[in-house]
C-alpha cells in the first residue's frame, strides 16, 4: 500500500491506496491561517506536524500501516519556511496568499534575469520575495536562515530528517532554472544566498528519503518507507487526475482557483501573468492561471451573512443568467491576468433587488468570470484545451459548475473521488518512487458526472464576462 499526504492550507489529508490504486482509508485533520496584518497569511510549521500526527493516528485505526511500502507528499506552495542550523523555524511560514513582499516582488521583477530564468512573473506570493521581505525588515532573522523550506518540504524533513524539495514546488520560488530543472544560482546570489540554503533538489516520482525509525516505531509502519519528491498542490492533484499529457487540463474550486493545462515542453509566457512550472514528473511541464480566492470568497460571503456555503448554494436552484450585482473576487490581491497585490475585491451594481440568493449567484459568477480571465491569458500562450477535469471543494456544488462550464463554454468532467485528489496524487507518486514505474501510472479516474455548458445562457455569461472586465479595470484603476 501506499500513504500520499497532502499539506492544504485548510487542511491536511492522508490517503492510502493499494498496488491496483483503489483507494483503502483516508483520514483529514484541519489548520486555521493567521492574518495578524492586512495582507498577510501565516502558519506555524508545528501545526502542520500535529495535524500529521492526527492524520496517522487516524489511518492506523482503519488499516495496518505495516502494509505501506511508501509516502508521497502534496501541499500548499510558495510558503517561506525559515530554518536555523538546528531545523527550527525563525519565523511563522510566509504563505502563498501574503502580499506583504510587494514591494520586494516588484523589484525582483525588474531584473529581466528572473523572467528570463524563471519563465515566470516574480510574484508577491512566491517564496523568494518573502525571504528579501525577512532580510530587509528582520536582517538579524535573515543572518541566522540555515535552510529556506517549502510547507510540504517541512513536513518530510519531519518524516525523513532530509532537507529535499521537487521540481514542480521549486518551480514556484522564483530561484529555479525551470527549463533546466535546476537552482540558479545567479538567482540566489541576487537575494543574497547560495545552494547551501536551498533544499536538495529530486524528481517527484523519485525517492527523496526513508521514514525514520522512531516514526515507524510510533505509528507502525515497516522500516525502510520510501518518501517520494511528490508536488505542489496543482501538480499533485494533476497526477491524482491522470492530467500529464499535452491537451489534459483541470479547473480547481479550492481556496484558490486554479485553470491547470499539462504541456510536454518547455513553453513559458510571463508577460501573460501564466504561471510556467516544471510538472511533478520528468520531462514534463504544465501551465496555471491562478486566482488567489476561490471557495475563500464564497466561505466569506457565508460568515458575511450568518450562513454556511453549502447552504448558500444548496438555495439557487436552476442555473440563473447573471444579473446586475457583479462580484471582483480580489479579498487579497490577483496574480492571472492582473499580477495586483493591492487590489481588493468589490460588489458592483448592487440594487433594491439584490437579495441574498442574487449575491451569492455574483459571488460565484465572479469566481468563475475570474477563472475566464485566466483561460483567456493560458489561451494567449497558445495552449489549448478541449474539456476539463474539476477537483476541490467548490466541485461539488452542481451549480458553480454549471456557471463555470457555460463562463468557459467547456464541458467539466467530475471525477470520481476529486475532493482526494492531491492526497491521491500524492500517493500515486510514492507508488511510483516505490515501484520504479512511469508516467502511465497516471490514468484518469471514472467520470462521475459531466457538466455541460448551458447554450440558452451562454451570451447572457458572454455579456456578464464583458461587464466583469469593465469593473475589474475600474477597481483596478481605483486601487
Amino acid at each position: 500500500m501506499h500513504l500520499g499526504l497532502d499539506l492544504g492550507t485548510s487542511g491536511l489529508k492522508g490517503v492510502v491506496i493499494d498496488d491496483a490504486q483503489a483507494v483503502m482509508a483516508s483520514a483529514s485533520a484541519p489548520l486555521e491561517v493567521s492574518r495578524p496584518e492586512s495582507g498577510w497569511s501565516e502558519q506555524d510549521p508545528a501545526h502542520w506536524i500535529a495535524a500529521c500526527e492526527t492524520v496517522l493516528e487516524a489511518l492506523r485505526t482503519q488499516i495496518d500501516l505495516i502494509a505501506v511500502q511508501s509516502i508521497g507528499l502534496s501541499g500548499q506552495m510558495h510558503g517561506a519556511t525559515a530554518l536555523d542550523v538546528r531545523d527550527q523555524p525563525l519565523w511563522p511560514s510566509i504563505l502563498w496568499n501574503d502580499t506583504r513582499a510587494a514591494d520586494e516582488a516588484a523589484a525582483m521583477d525588474a531584473e529581466p534575469t528572473f523572467r528570463s530564468i524563471t519563465g515566470n512573473i516574480v510574484f508577491a506570493g512566491f517564496t523568494a520575495p518573502k525571504v528579501e521581505w525577512l532580510r530587509r525588515t528582520h536582517p538579524s532573522v535573515f543572518e541566522r536562515i540555515a535552510k529556506v523550506l517549502l510547507p510540504k518540504d517541512y513536513l518530510r524533513l519531519w518524516l525523513t530528517g532530509e532537507h529535499v524539495s521537487e521540481m514542480s514546488d521549486a518551480a514556484g520560488t522564483a530561484w529555479l532554472d525551470t527549463g533546466a530543472r535546476d537552482w540558479s544560482d545567479d538567482l540566489l546570489e541576487h537575494c543574497h544566498l547560495t545552494r547551501n540554503h536551498m533544499p536538495r533538489l529530486v524528481e517527484g516520482s523519485d525517492a527523496s528519503g526513508h521514514l525514520r525509525g522512531e516514526l515507524c516505531q510510533r505509528f507502525g509502519f515497516r522500516s525502510g518507507v520510501v518518501v517520494a519528491g511528490g508536488g505542489g498542490d496543482n501538480a499533485a492533484s494533476a497526477m491524482g487526475v491522470g492530467v500529464v499529457s499535452e491537451g489534459d487540463a483541470f479547473v480547481s474550486l479550492g481556496t484558490s482557483g486554479v485553470l491547470f493545462a499539462a504541456n510536454g515542453a518547455y513553453q513559458p509566457d510571463p508577460e501573460t501573468a501564466v504561471h510556467t512550472f516544471c510538472h511533478a514528473v520528468p520531462g514534463t511541464w504544465h501551465q496555471m492561471g491562478v486566482i488567489l480566492a476561490a471557495t475563500d470568497t464564497l466561505n466569506w460571503f457565508a460568515g458575511l451573512t450568518g450562513s454556511d456555503a453549502a447552504t448558500l448554494t444548496r438555495d439557487l436552484g436552476a442555473l440563473h443568467a447573471p444579473g446586475k450585482a457583479l462580484f471582483l473576487p480580489y479579498l487579497s490581491g490577483e496574480r492571472t491576468p492582473i499580477n495586483d497585490a493591492a487590489i481588493r475585491g468589490a460588489f458592483v451594481g448592487l440594487e433594491h433587488a439584490t437579495d441574498r440568493q442574487a449575491a451569492t449567484r455574483a459571488v460565484l459568477e465572479g469566481v468563475c468570470f475570474a477563472l475566464r480571465d485566466c483561460q483567456v491569458a493560458l489561451e494567449a500562450t497558445g495552449t489549448r484545451y478541449a474539456s476539463l477535469l474539476a477537483v476541490g471543494g467548490g466541485s461539488q456544488s452542481t451549480y458553480w459548475l454549471t456557471a463555470l462550464a457555460t463562463a468557459l463554454d467547456k464541458p467539466i468532467a467530475i471525477p470520481a473521488g476529486s475532493e482526494l485528489g492531491g492526497a491521491f496524487g500524492a500517493a500515486r507518486l510514492g507508488l511510483m518512487a516505490a515501484k520504479g514505474a512511469g508516467i502511465e501510472i497516471a490514468t484518469k479516474p471514472a467520470t462521475e458526472r459531466l457538466i455541460e455548458p448551458d447554450p440558452a445562457l451562454k451570451a447572457a455569461f458572454d455579456d456578464g464576462y464583458a461587464r466583469y472586465v469593465q469593473a475589474r479595470t475600474a477597481i483596478g484603476d481605483l486601487s
